[in-house]
């Protein structure tokens, strides 16, 4: 069979097109896997080490091109609290704004509004229970999500770390205590009351200023307890960052506990005691990473 250079030509443009059709497909799988979320930035109370509040601004799109909205209802010091977070992110280049509003004003059109161009998203500290009854079922907290969907980064600290997940802790701590000094002295099924938080996380739930206050108990509890029986407790001066793909991300001064219990023998509904084989507990410094689709921790 003879071969001309015209056939010839052909072949090479056709297998160039199948080749940039593939790497296309490889890139639309890529983006699908990606795509849908933004990132979370979940800090566990304390001061926030510089280093972790430019990566906030960095992530959000960085000096002139972020635009971060706060919210500090969970204080009774917000409006004042929240002007100076607004400020710490101004400094650092991005535009930034303090909504201080009330259940009803959070779902005025006006307001919600003021989120069309957010690309990042702040919850400061203080009760976190304050901050669910300003914003949840709201207009504003649907806005927000849809900026986290096109990708907007949201996090928040202490209080706005625990709205992050759904269950949420509330911060009582349910029955009767035999030392009435100290907290959560027992691992007991039903100890912890929660609520539902904002929902960013429905596959683990948080904790926070976790090895400061030594919240040990608290969280096993929960993991233990009840699903997703996968936990964080996550230190003062601390970040957990769950990028889009879903891998988890430690940053700041300390460690996230990462208590997963999802594959161990746990104790029955009955049991009035909580008790488990083959859990795995993973203390995670800044530069590690877990995948919660693997349950594989690294450290670096």
């Amino acid at each position: 069979m003879k071969t001309t250079k015209s056939s010839v030509m052909g072949a090479v443009l056709f297998a160039l097109t199948a080749m940039q059709a593939l790497s296309m497909s490889v890139v639309n799988q890529v983006s699908a896997q990606t795509s849908g979320r933004g990132t979370l930035f979940i800090v566990g109370g304390g001061t926030q080490p510089a280093a972790l509040v430019s990566d906030f601004v960095a992530r959000a799109g960085g000096p002139g091109k972020a635009h971060i909205v706060v919210f500090a209802q969970a204080s009774v010091n917000g409006e004042k609290s929240g002007e100076a977070k607004a400020e710490d992110f101004r400094r650092l280049g991005a535009s930034s704004q303090s909504l201080w509003i009330t259940r009803e004003q959070a779902d005025m059109d006006s307001v919600v509004r003021l989120l069309d161009r957010a690309t990042g998203v702040w919850f400061g500290g203080g009760d976190q229970n304050r901050l669910i009854a300003a914003l949840r079922g709201s207009k504003v907290e649907r806005a927000i999500r849809s900026r986290f969907v096109a990708g907007a980064v949201v996090g928040g600290t202490s209080a706005g770390a625990a709205v992050i997940s759904t269950p949420m802790i509330t911060g009582d701590e349910l029955g009767a205590r035999r030392d009435s000094s100290e907290a959560w002295t027992r691992v007991a099924r039903g100890s912890v009351a929660t609520d539902s938080g904002f929902g960013y996380l429905t596959d683990a739930i948080i904790d926070q200023h976790f090895l400061r206050r030594k919240r040990h108990n608290r969280l096993l509890s929960l993991v233990l307890g009840d699903g997703p029986h996968l936990g964080a407790g996550i230190d003062e001066g601390t970040a957990l960052i769950v990028e889009p793909s879903g891998l988890w991300r430690v940053a700041g001064a300390s460690s996230v506990l990462v208590v997963d219990a999802r594959q161990a023998q746990r104790t029955g509904a009955s049991a009035a005691v909580l008790g488990a084989a083959g859990a795995r507990l993973h203390l995670l410094p800044a530069g590690a990473t877990f995948d919660p689709k693997t349950g594989e921790a690294k450290i670096p």
